[in-house]
């Protein structure tokens, strides 16, 4: 049997145990937003719903919107896979403007669908959004996509430009505070588009 190699730049892969506890305090993390709202998870109290120590939620963790980032990117398996190998215009087989536009759109529904959490994310560390599994792979897509449709443009910088308005506080004011719906935003994210 060959020995596998670990490949640069990924994670080594976890202990059984390991994702066991990732498992558990995952679970007891969501059963408390659930049940409570996410103002509810504190490292103490997710340690108490999965019956394990608290030190063991802050090594695995480090704070609570590490944890609340990695509750959201449990989540995110789905929807990444849509637009890396779903049917088009999210997916490949699309032109790239379809699918940045259909990206957009579909990041504009789950911040939407999930709006009380990801604003607790944001305002528990509001730079944790950019070390985040999610936004990284995000930045990756729409920096391919912008690279497609403007190759003499900085691609990097043009996907952080983009995905700038995507945060939960400014969802949360344009569907909530100024009454907007979700088709509205994304009206809006087409006529940004359009510019």
């Amino acid at each position: 049997m060959t020995p596998e190699l670990p490949v640069i730049g990924q994670t080594p892969p976890e202990r059984s145990d390991a994702a066991r506890n990732r498992r558990r305090i995952l679970d007891a993390a969501a059963r408390l937003v659930a049940e409570e709202g996410p103002q509810a998870v504190t490292m103490n109290a997710v340690a108490h719903a999965a019956g394990m120590g608290v030190g063991t939620v802050y090594r695995r963790f480090g704070d609570v919107s590490r944890l609340l980032f990695a509750l959201l990117d449990d989540g995110e398996q789905r929807f990444q896979e849509a637009f890396m190998t779903g049917p088009p215009p999210l997916g490949p087989g699309a032109p790239p403007d379809e699918r940045l536009r259909a990206f957009l759109h579909a990041v504009a529904d789950r911040i939407v669908e999930q709006l009380t959490i990801m604003r607790a994310a944001e305002t528990a560390s509001p730079k944790a959004r950019y070390s985040s599994g999610a936004y990284l792979t995000m930045h990756t897509h729409v920096a391919m996509l912008v690279r497609q449709l403007r190759p003499k443009e900085d691609p990097t910088v043009l996907a952080h430009l983009l995905l700038a308005p995507f945060v939960p506080s400014l969802f949360e004011h344009l569907t909530i505070e100024r009454g907007l719906t979700p088709d509205q935003v994304k009206a809006g994210i087409d006529g940004l588009l359009a510019l």
